[in-house]
């Protein structure tokens, strides 16, 4: 998706980049997103959407941009990814500011309706910041899927739908062009893995639920994206094949460098009993003789499994941004 949308910002910007400022970015309409897929019939239209060719354009180009390099590997890191990561910052520390309550239920700590709700008061003001300031008027518009990324505050539960949201987000800031093409590292490397390291601190702080879950059956209970990208990063990897990540060692050793790796240490941290039950899809993956057949397997499983689940895909909103509108021939 970001070399369709650098093509589109550079066409329709009359200016040059002579006098140093970026080019406009392609004009939209604003709008707050909304629900538009309320019956499984609707995901025909969901699939034949800008939308759809937008996400899934964005997910399959940063896979392809991580391809065999290391999180600690050199990029560069611009000022919105530097913005982005105080934001993020700025959502850890409430968590830290918003304790556990005493309550009779081990799960879905209630004190998280408190943190979602400062979250709630103020993603408009927060993804404003972010923004340059011409783009502030998409502020209502993205703000939205920020505040879909961060789990449910009626169930207290988080899945791959709010993960979806968080890439949405993403790919969002670059529409408008706030990210761009040389950030594609640092979107993933630092921004996403910020959020990972936010999420996972509110799924272990909240108990919060895996929503949807598919229990045993399921890749992990809460995300998904980071095992593709982070399968990316492995292949072609000289020494570390994918039977390795069941071996505790060679997790602690490059958990580092490699977000599939991280992933493992974080299930290895929360669950007990033998990994073959209570992860066994992943415990199957690591039959996979390499990395980008894991790769190509994941990104099916992705598509079969998340975007194309009617009770994932009935809550992703729609805007101006990310259209319902079918693609255009």
């Amino acid at each position: 998706m970001f070399p369709v949308n650098m093509a589109e910002t550079e066409q329709s910007s009359g200016s040059s980049h002579e006098d140093g400022k970026p080019p406009n970015p392609v004009d939209f309409n604003f709008m707050v997103p909304k629900k538009e897929i309320s019956m499984v019939p609707d995901m025909g239209k969901w699939k034949r959407s800008q939308a759809y060719a937008d996400y899934i354009g964005f997910i399959l180009t940063l896979n392809e941009g991580v391809k065999g390099k290391k999180l600690t590997c050199e990029y560069q890191v611009s000022e919105t990814v530097e913005k982005l990561l105080a934001m993020l910052g700025t959502l850890d520390r409430w968590i830290d500011e918003t304790p556990p309550v005493d309550q009779p239920s081990r799960f879905g700590n209630k004190a998280y309706r408190t943190w979602y709700a400062k979250l709630d008061q103020e993603a408009e003001a927060l993804v404003t910041a972010v923004l340059p300031s011409e783009r502030h008027d998409a502020a209502p518009e993205i703000a939205v899927y920020l505040k879909e990324s961060v789990g449910n505050s009626t169930r207290i539960d988080y899945g791959t739908g709010h993960e979806a949201a968080f890439a949405a987000f993403l790919c969002c800031l670059c529409k408008v062009g706030a990210l761009r093409m040389e950030d594609q590292l640092a979107i993933i490397f630092k921004v996403f893995d910020k959020y990972l390291q936010v999420m996972r601190k509110l799924q272990k702080t909240y108990r919060m639920e895996p929503a949807g879950s598919q229990g045993v059956w399921g890749l992990d209970d809460f995300q998904f994206l980071p095992f593709i990208w982070g399968s990316s990063q492995l292949i072609d990897h000289p020494t570390l094949e994918p039977r390795h990540f069941v071996e505790e060692k060679v997790v602690n050793e490059y958990h580092q460098d490699y977000m599939f790796l991280e992933c493992i240490k974080f299930i290895n941290e929360m669950k007990t009993g033998p990994f073959a039950e209570h992860s066994n899809q992943l415990w199957n993956i690591s039959a996979v003789p390499s990395w980008s057949k894991v790769n190509q397997g994941l990104v099916r499983m992705y598509k079969a499994e998340c975007l194309e689940k009617f009770p994932v895909i009935q809550h992703f909103k729609f805007g101006s941004l990310l259209s319902i509108q079918p693609v255009k021939p």
